[in-house]
């Protein structure tokens, strides 16, 4: 394997010229455009007071041998030592305000970044790595930041070597020629890494995104690793993850350390070319001894910045991969496109799917001229296989995909025309998996209605089982959940979760119930919560409990996408069809009558 591998592209890259880049950069600097003419003050005031320092020293070079007094060359030593003290006062005042300013717009970025992460659809994180897009906020803006400090210092060294190119002329324009003329082939090799080094970072970038996302993923799912006692596993994927990463960032450092090198070579042999061609001239007198040192004292000045301008190109790679990688998740379109943004006052419910058409790619096909009515009000359990399309049609309610044809309207109007946020608040969701944030129950039960008092949230809780959950909690509802709820038990999480709902009072309710077996207290005080929600929303229920079957208005049976049954409990269950196949395999045990004969069969056994 090369360097590279394993270093694929997200779909949502694109690529950006350097002109769209900069142009885009320069868009989040205009805000701080005042502070940035201050800062071009100092910087020009740091690049003069620097160029100044050669020609007191010059000037003390052609007095040496003459009779001067000490207070004379006291003048000139206190000179320097004033415009090294000025120097060093307006580098520190030029180097805070770019801090702030730098500061700031990396704040920008990246919250233009979290809020294009945070509100991409489910598709998208289906299809790409989160720890990725962390890395992406993070990692890269940082990266950009610690560039454009770059870019800021080259400036001021710029601006010295404009001042000291000036200087040069001045001193002698035989000289001067020789430099100039020796110029454009410095220029031509810094150049000629630029294209290399663009590349290099920005496979270095994903290396690094690539151990961020093992991370993230190591860290969510540690309590099953070592489960299954498999911490030397995911050590090795760390492992390989991370020797990656060195290895293509070995390859990124190696390209961009070879520039100042080789600059430097070509800088010492154009030195040595100007000491030769000026030495002859200080032979014959045609300059002083201080002008010929006040040249070079000024060459090795230019220099520095010139090479560093010159290495401008292929350091600034690295800010602008950068800057690439977080713009294209800033830009990264959304699957999911409403066509409109028509406020909801008040939702009464009414759900339609008529000839839908869903897929999450072109050879998954889930939902095939997918038609039904969900009234308002109604309490709709879907039932059927793993794949019939039961979760499809809940994320197609919720707008978290988009739907390929056909049309979905909830109270008679086009789901894509409503305004998402206005709709979604009014939508109520509890997925099979409950996430829990680490806060108090509490601090979980407000998340959707931060309004909400502790007085209410209390009353709420209370009615689930007269409140005897509560006291199991150590501190009642300021308990504290842990990451991911993961000091509670599934059936408290879910019970938070349905509270969650509860306190938010939604319309349209869509439940995915979890799968895990619960004791049949924690499952009475669920239902109890589950039936103060259906009683004031419109429900679709993915049920995997036969109680929360029983208590739907009606059952849709599901298969491959299309609705093979549809009734009540009792009514599919005398048709004798694919529901009653569904209920011998999957929820007869639940019944109380199977529980009973089951205890009867196992007396008799004993007896």
């Amino acid at each position: 394997m090369g360097f590279f591998s394993n270093l694929d592209v997200e779909a949502y890259d694109r690529q950006y010229s350097d002109r769209e880049l900069l142009k885009r950069i320069i868009g989040y600097f205009r805000p701080h455009g005042r502070r940035m003419v201050q800062i071009g003050f100092f910087l020009f005031l740091i690049s003069l007071l620097g160029a100044a320092i050669p020609l007191f020293l010059s000037r003390s070079l052609d007095l040496i041998g003459q009779q001067i007094s000490p207070e004379v060359m006291l003048a000139f030593a206190g000179g320097v030592f004033l415009l090294g003290f000025l120097i060093w006062v307006a580098n520190w005042v030029s180097r805070r305000l770019m801090a702030m300013a730098i500061g700031d717009v990396v704040l920008a970025i990246r919250l233009d970044g979290f809020r294009a992460a945070s509100a991409h659809d489910l598709s998208f994180y289906d299809e790409f790595s989160s720890g990725k897009v962390v890395s992406r906020i993070t990692s890269d803006t940082r990266e950009f930041g610690n560039v454009v400090q770059l870019v800021a210092d080259l400036m001021s060294q710029l601006l010295l070597a404009v001042i000291l190119g000036i200087g040069i002329v001045a001193v002698n324009v035989r000289l001067s020629l020789y430099l100039f003329a020796f110029m454009p082939l410095v220029f031509f090799v810094a150049l000629g890494f630029r294209r290399i080094a663009r590349r290099v970072t920005r496979r270095g970038m994903r290396a690094m995104g690539n151990v961020n996302a093992a991370i993230k993923e190591t860290v969510s799912g540690i309590s099953v690793a070592k489960n299954f006692r498999q911490e030397e596993s995911i050590f090795d994927e760390f492992d390989e993850a991370n020797q990656s990463s060195f290895q293509v960032n070995l390859r990124r450092g190696l390209v961009l350390s070879m520039v100042f090198p080789t600059l430097n070579a070509l800088a010492a042999f154009g030195t040595g070319m100007l000491l030769y061609v000026g030495g002859l001239a200080a032979a014959d007198a045609l300059i002083t001894a201080g002008a010929w040192y006040l040249f070079f004292e000024s060459l090795n000045r230019f220099w520095f910045p010139m090479l560093n301008l010159s290495a401008f190109w292929t350091q600034l790679q690295s800010g602008l991969s950068a800057a690439e990688r977080a713009f294209a998740l800033v830009d990264a379109e959304s699957k999911v496109n409403q066509v409109g943004a028509y406020q909801v006052e008040q939702l009464k419910g009414e759900i339609v799917f008529k000839d839908v058409d869903f897929r999450y790619t072109d050879q998954e096909t889930v939902l095939r001229d997918f038609n039904l009515q969900v009234r308002a009000g109604e309490n709709v359990a879907l039932v059927g296989h793993t794949g019939a399309g039961k979760s499809s049609i809940a994320k197609l309610v919720a707008r978290f995909y988009e739907f390929q044809d056909g049309l979905i309207t909830v109270d008679g109007r086009d789901i894509r025309e409503l305004d998402l946020t206005d709709y979604r608040r009014q939508l109520g969701i509890v997925s099979q998996t409950p996430f829990l944030f680490s806060a108090s129950i509490a601090e979980n039960i407000r998340y959707a209605r931060p309004e909400a008092t502790d007085e209410e949230i209390e009353t709420l809780a209370r009615r689930i089982g007269d409140g005897s959950w509560l006291e199991t909690l150590p501190q009642g509802l300021a308990t504290e959940v842990g990451e991911r709820g993961g000091r509670l038990s599934m059936g408290q999480r879910q019970l938070v979760s349905l509270l969650r709902v509860l306190v938010q009072r939604p319309a349209i309710f869509v439940l995915d119930e979890a799968t895990a077996s619960i004791d049949p207290f924690t499952e009475w005080q669920i239902q109890q919560a589950l039936g103060l929600i259906l009683k004031e929303a419109t429900s679709i229920l993915i049920a995997h409990r036969l109680s929360t079957i029983k208590a739907s208005d009606r059952i849709i049976v599901l298969e491959n996408g299309q609705i093979i049954e549809e009734g009540d409990h009792d009514g599919l269950l005398a048709k004798e069809g694919n529901y009653a196949n569904l209920y011998n395999t999957y929820f007869r045990h639940q019944s109380l009558a199977y529980v009973e004969q089951a205890r009867e069969l196992a007396g008799k056994a004993g007896g």
